[in-house]
């Protein structure tokens, strides 16, 4: 098997498990009164497997980008020089008057 298909099989497989603890952790301190709702409700099951599944999308994509991001070599460019200090100039600007707006009839 390609080293990034099992990459990403892995990763997948780990965000997955997150969202099963994480939607475990929601359910179990019964935020928002989801405990009630999925295990009292005749159909409860599938509430809890469409919160394992969509929050195990999310989790395995951030996984997935964690660890893409992490593969990164590091930067070898050399630091740059010293900034330049820059003083403020004065500018004259000159403005005109407002007018003032005709009356209103």
């Amino acid at each position: 098997m390609p080293k990034l298909i099992r990459l990403y099989i892995v990763n997948v497989a780990i965000g997955f498990a997150i969202a099963a603890a994480f939607v475990a952790g929601v359910v179990w301190l019964d935020v928002g009164g989801l405990q009630r709702l999925i295990l009292q409700a005749p159909m409860g099951w599938v509430a809890a497997l469409m919160l394992v599944m969509f929050n195990g999308v999310v989790f395995a994509g951030v996984q997935f980008a964690i660890a893409i991001m992490r593969m990164a070599e590091p930067d070898d460019t050399p630091p740059r020089g010293p900034r330049l200090r820059l003083e403020p100039v004065p500018v004259r600007v000159h403005a005109r008057p407002a007018r003032k707006p005709a009356p209103r009839r």
